[in-house]
């Protein structure tokens, strides 16, 4: 999109955000910027004032691949990270999917901003963009967080296998005490209530914070025996599956592993009935 259409979106964009918040949960924040390909310079520094004016946070994806971190280097002089600062999308506003391809200087950039990043392990092994390496930016003192990235090239969106695959997949490198359960447990909880700027509202279960909770089934037979720390069972071998309830902010969600809020074969016929008609759109049926 050129610059001189980043003005001309701003009042559209500005709707967009006080209809999001119109129809979201109480207290949700809003990302006005997520774009996969580097958009230019006018355009990320209006969604950055447009956050700022709307006390919104930021996402977007950043040096995923090498050949990403070689093509922003090359078409603005900039090392990725530094080039989102310059144009605002940095700070505990901003959250960074991925970072792969990050260097010492960025990360110290990273951690002196306090930006977020979200490692999303499963994304960048399909996708052989690389691995991440968290345990250096959190020594470093960056905020880090879980995610999934998309499903296109996830799949799953399954918090417990991204768990235990960060967790997993640093260990050949830096050895078998890198990253342990308890500190991959607080990035996908209280690290993604941080990326989101809700940290004194959710992540944790304290006095004062949301009843978000999730409760979890441990009787079946891959959880047991169940002896050690549970904080390891849960990140090495629960899944989905064992998902008892769920409540958000006191409200059941799910009950006995079944969803209330609405009849999931309803879901299932809605979500089919989409794709069908954006790959007819597509002309790819």
């Amino acid at each position: 999109m050129p610059d001189g259409r980043a003005s001309r979106g701003r009042p559209a964009r500005a709707r967009g955000v006080h209809r999001r918040r119109a129809i979201g949960r109480r207290g949700a924040r809003d990302a006005v910027a997520r774009r996969r390909r580097r958009p230019p310079a006018g355009l990320l520094r209006a969604a950055s004032d447009l956050a700022e004016r709307f006390d919104a946070q930021l996402h977007t994806h950043a040096a995923e691949t090498i050949v990403e971190r070689e093509t922003v280097l090359r078409t603005t002089g900039l090392e990725e990270i530094a080039y989102l600062d310059s144009v605002g999308i940095a700070g505990p506003r901003a959250a960074l999917a991925h970072c792969v391809w990050v260097d010492g200087h960025e990360t110290a950039r990273l951690a002196r901003q306090g930006t977020t990043v979200v490692h999303c392990p499963s994304s960048n092994l399909k996708l052989a963009s690389g691995v991440a390496k968290i345990p250096e930016l959190i020594a470093a003192g960056c905020r880090v967080a879980i995610g999934a990235d998309g499903a296109p090239c996830n799949n799953r969106l399954d918090v417990f296998a991204e768990m235990r695959l960060a967790a997993l997949v640093q260990k050949p490198r830096l050895g078998a005490d890198a990253l342990p359960a308890g500190q991959v447990l607080e990035l996908a909880t209280l690290g993604g209530a941080r990326a989101l700027g809700l940290e004194h509202d959710i992540g944790s279960i304290a006095p004062g914070k949301r009843a978000d909770l999730v409760v979890l089934d441990l009787h079946e037979p891959h959880l047991h025996p169940a002896v050690g720390d549970p904080v390891s069972l849960v990140v090495y071998a629960a899944g989905p599956s064992d998902v008892r309830d769920v409540f958000v902010e006191g409200r059941p969600v799910v009950l006995g592993h079944e969803l209330v809020t609405v009849p999931i074969e309803e879901i299932v016929r809605e979500a089919d009935r989409c794709a069908a008609e954006l790959q007819r759109a597509a002309h790819l049926a």
